[in-house]
């Protein structure tokens, strides 16, 4: 199905979601979109359904979409799978990335980099852009050979995140809670490479899922949305980050 109407990259249509083993519902009524080029940030309580979000829109099983629609660029992906999703353009920075030892960092990026383009990339191209990335980046060039998030530091994992991020061009970058448990330098090389990211590719979209306002001092935000009970509240710009951080979220929760 296709959304004619629409020239957002992600539009979401009254979507509920539940946990697919339980059927217990999280996202209650969700209603959102992001336009090419926009960065949008969801903030809310934990256990709000700020994670679930972001796992459903990237296809996650463990969650069941059981009324709604999600459209990446006006095609629906309601029910697509995650690798479909990933190879139309979605990436999901996650939480907490997995350790995956034996497989280097350069062998993943060009499996997925091959996925994403269905076509094959050579390994000299990897390595080409790889180095590039790591360069704009500010990141150890030694990160390339090193076995995926192996032996790194919580910081390094985020930091891989974003070099990956870089090297696959998603038309749709969905970063959950990627500044959690950074210090302020590891915040910094974050907050960097995004807004690299952005300058080369200006259409990109980009969901940021947060609890702090921190991330976003640097970063040009288009709306910031507080998540409470499965659903947005409220919309706003990036005062409303600041005001959250001042006040906390209990104007927003049902008493």
């Amino acid at each position: 199905m296709t959304l004619e109407t629409s020239e957002a990259v992600l539009s979401i249509k009254d979507l509920h979601a539940v946990v697919a083993e339980t059927g217990r519902e999280i996202l209650k009524g969700l209603n959102l979109e992001i336009a090419p080029g926009e960065v949008h940030v969801i903030m809310g309580p934990n256990g709000s359904g700020k994670s679930t979000l972001a796992n459903v829109i990237a296809g996650n099983p463990t969650y069941e979409v059981n009324k709604g629609q999600i459209f990446l660029s006006g095609d629906e992906i309601t029910h697509y799978p995650a690798d479909v999703r990933a190879k139309k353009g979605i990436f999901l920075a996650f939480q907490q990335p997995e350790e995956i030892p034996g497989v280097p960092l350069s062998q993943f990026l060009r499996q997925a980099m091959s996925e994403r383009q269905a076509s094959p990339v050579s390994v000299l191209e990897v390595r080409v852009q790889l180095q590039e990335w790591l360069k704009q980046l500010n990141l150890d060039p030694s990160f390339a050979e090193r076995q995926l998030n192996t032996g790194f530091s919580g910081g390094e994992k985020k930091r891989n995140e974003i070099l990956q991020m870089a090297a696959l061009s998603p038309d749709l970058a969905i970063l959950d809670e990627t500044d959690s448990g950074l210090d302020i330098d590891g915040l910094k090389v974050v907050v960097e490479g995004i807004n690299i990211i952005k300058g080369s590719n200006p259409d990109i979209a980009i969901l940021i899922v947060t609890h702090y306002a921190n991330i976003l001092k640097d970063i040009e935000v288009n709306k910031v949305h507080i998540f409470t009970d499965g659903k947005i509240v409220e919309t706003g710009d990036k005062n409303l980050a600041s005001l959250v951080e001042k006040s906390g979220y209990a104007k927003w929760l049902t008493p």
